[in-house]
């Protein structure tokens, strides 16, 4: 049976998440070091690791497996869950897959070491949108689906 991790820390998606892995009837695992609430869904565990740098990253990438869908915005984590045979996805929808991961972690590593030689190369970027959050919502139908068919 497919299981829907979510890295919850400072993840936008989190109830469009569970509304739609409970469409589906699926377990789904919120991974944090603290600071959610608790679902009263009995799908939803929230899972509170120890405090620690990317503790809830190895908790997850210690169980996702082929079947399993993740959500996560950490490109370290994605690679581990994709070596792992999950299938991955970015808040905004995007699919992190065997054929890209590679260079969004040279993408990462690269504009890590411009920010830690130039201190003003400092920023987020864009805005969480309406557009991301619709396109999340079908990545994500699409994915859980993907991982249904694998799980059985």
């Amino acid at each position: 049976m497919s299981v829907l991790y979510v890295d919850a820390d400072a993840c936008p998606v989190k109830e469009e998440a569970e509304r739609v892995a409970t469409r589906h009837g699926l377990e789904m695992k919120l991974v944090s070091n603290g600071g959610l609430r608790m679902s009263r869904n009995p799908l939803v565990e929230v899972v509170i690791v120890p405090d620690g740098p990317d503790i809830a990253d190895m908790w997850i990438a210690d169980r996702a497996g082929p079947g399993d869908v993740v959500v996560t915005g950490d490109i370290p984590l994605a690679a581990r869950a994709i070596e792992n045979g999950a299938r991955v996805l970015a808040h905004n929808g995007e699919a992190f897959t065997e054929a890209n991961i590679g260079q969004r972690l040279a993408t990462r590593d690269l504009m890590s070491d411009l920010r830690a030689a130039d201190p003003f190369r400092q920023g987020g970027g864009r805005a969480f949108s309406k557009a991301d959050r619709a396109r999340f919502l079908d990545a994500l139908e699409r994915e859980l689906r993907a991982a249904q068919r694998v799980a059985r």
